[in-house]
């Protein structure tokens, strides 16, 4: 499978657009490019039930966050506090760096 251009990036935040958790803002926890998922602090918990294992491992139900699909989340910026798309621009020295598409400010710091 080929990698997937992904404009979010790990410690982000982004609102989630579709599913049960739709309307949250909350930081992005990892990207997965290779599928285009993204995992999100407190978004799409699932239980898992495991089984007890050697060495400390304790078995029960066990509550944490499962990946969802990137284009299920936007960007939030940090100046005008709205969901935006997300554009580039290459700085003077070469650089390139992420532009909010409303108030045309720097997403990377």
């Amino acid at each position: 499978m080929e990698k997937v251009k992904c404009r979010i990036k790990k410690n982000d935040k982004v609102k989630v657009l579709a599913g049960k958790d739709r309307g949250k803002i909350r930081n992005v926890l990892s990207v997965d490019r290779k599928h285009n998922r993204v995992m999100v602090e407190n978004v799409n918990m699932v239980k898992r039930h495991q089984k007890p294992g050697p060495q400390s491992r304790q078995g029960g139900i066990i509550e944490g966050e499962a990946p969802i699909d990137a284009s299920n989340v936007m960007l939030v910026c940090a100046k005008c506090a709205k969901p935006t798309r997300i554009g580039n621009k290459r700085l003077e020295d070469g650089k390139k760096v992420r532009i909010c598409s409303k108030c045309k400010e720097h997403l990377d710091a």
